[in-house]
């Protein structure tokens, strides 16, 4: 559902993505992990059509993000590192918002997608306040639920449970794989607990190149009886693949 073949993006002088290629599909939740200012955010932003490439591709069910952006765009629920939100709306009214931008008209239709997304992100006690009013975990369920209103194909989440207390990761958790039978999931985190928990994909990528592109077992199997924290410390601060 979602190929990426050889994305480069650089800043003058400064390569923050290198060749990244990779591939997943429909059933993947890809963890995507990296120290920070490894690219991983930047490729991520490459892939929803937020940033253009200097070169390489991202073809996302059938369609080239350069070359048809829009229809693209209606396939991806798109969670940003800091959720872009107008904080004086409330909850509804920004969602109600999402789901006219991303077409919905009938409004039937849209209750129906906010009632949806609401119960699943544990919205309903909070739903008529201000988003500016919100604690960090509440806006971060908010950036959830905007990101799967129009039940897209394929989720690019970076960071998800950012902020949220240990009972609200399981929830979100929970969702995430809940979705994944039928959606390809992207999933930047630095929680490596959750790639173990809920991720069949890992990649790790560091000063914009890909070192790491397995099952999260395989991964494990690099260093026997260590952590995956073990593991992945290794391998980025040595830079190395054995």
């Amino acid at each position: 559902m979602v190929t990426v073949d050889n994305l480069v993006k650089d800043y003058g002088d400064l390569r923050a993505v290198d060749g990244v290629s990779f591939t997943i599909n429909k059933g993947d939740i890809l963890g995507f992990l990296g120290p920070n200012g490894a690219g991983k955010s930047t490729t991520m932003k490459m892939i929803t059509g937020f940033l253009t490439p200097t070169s390489g591709t991202a073809v996302v069910d059938g369609f080239d993000v350069a070359k048809q952006p829009i229809e693209v765009k209606k396939r991806i629920g798109y969670l940003p590192e800091s959720i872009a939100a107008y904080p004086e709306m409330t909850v509804i009214e920004f969602l109600r918002y999402v789901a006219e931008a991303r077409g919905f008209r009938d409004s039937e239709e849209i209750d129906s997608r906010l009632a949806d997304v609401v119960a699943k992100c544990h919205l309903d006690q909070v739903k008529n306040q201000a988003i500016e009013t919100l604690s960090k975990g509440y806006r971060q369920r908010v950036g959830v639920a905007q990101a799967i209103l129009h039940d897209p194909q394929v989720l690019i989440l970076d960071e998800p449970t950012d902020g949220l207390d240990p009972n609200q990761k399981h929830e979100v958790r929970k969702l995430i794989q809940a979705m994944s039978a039928d959606k390809a999931i992207i999933l930047s985190t630095h929680i490596l607990e959750e790639v173990e928990a809920i991720c069949n994909r890992v990649i790790i990528i560091d000063q914009g190149k890909v070192l790491v592109d397995e099952t999260p077992a395989d991964f494990k199997a690099r260093k026997p009886g260590a952590s995956i924290d073990e593991v992945f410390r290794e391998i980025t601060n040595k830079n190395i693949l054995a």
